[in-house]
């Protein structure tokens, strides 16, 4: 018992420090910050060999769940008054997919939001791209962006699972502040 006790806490204290979620959310909705989730369920680690971009069947792809977990997220978004949300997304079609399926309007693809999986080595220089992308990006409305959990962690530090989010405030500090960690809904 005791051990468990010590593991929770130590799980806990390795959690970003977190601010209300109330005032995560304002933030959100004034621009002073951006949701940047992981794409929802998709079984498996990685792609296939040989897959390709602009192939979805070439790629590994949400599942029946997966695609339930998008549309809770939109479903979410809308309670919490995020309004005519800025989506953009990877160019892997699991990310394309969990933005459209959360149905909150146009989807538009964003390179530096693109999985460097199968190239760690280019880690750096895309993270380096990501955080360009975000300080150019509009933030006359909420800023939505579907990625993956190595482009996560690389800019954040912080390792989320399957459809789950951050609120990061904005302007994008080093490292970023995490306004609040969202779980699946």
């Amino acid at each position: 018992m005791t051990r468990i006790v010590i593991l929770t806490l130590i799980a806990l204290l390795a959690l970003p420090v977190v601010a209300d979620q109330k005032s995560a959310w304002q933030a959100l909705r004034e621009g002073k910050a951006f949701l940047l989730l992981r794409h929802t369920t998709a079984p498996g680690t990685g792609d296939p060999e040989g897959f390709r971009l602009g192939d979805c069947s070439t790629q590994r792809n949400l599942s029946d769940r997966g695609r339930q977990e998008a549309r809770r997220w939109g479903k979410l978004l809308v309670r919490r008054k995020v309004e005519q949300p800025r989506l953009y997304t990877s160019n892997w079609c699991r990310a394309q997919d969990t933005a459209q399926e959360m149905g909150l309007g146009a989807v538009e693809t964003l390179s530096a939001l693109d999985s460097f999986f199968s190239d760690p080595e280019s880690q750096a220089a895309q993270t380096v791209e990501l955080r360009k992308a975000i300080d150019k990006v509009p933030k006359d409305r909420p800023v939505v962006m579907v990625s993956h959990q190595v482009n996560i962690k690389a800019l954040t530090g912080v390792a989320p699972k399957n459809g789950e989010g951050l609120i990061i405030a904005l302007p994008l500090a080093e490292p970023p502040k995490v306004l609040a960690r969202i779980r699946q809904p």
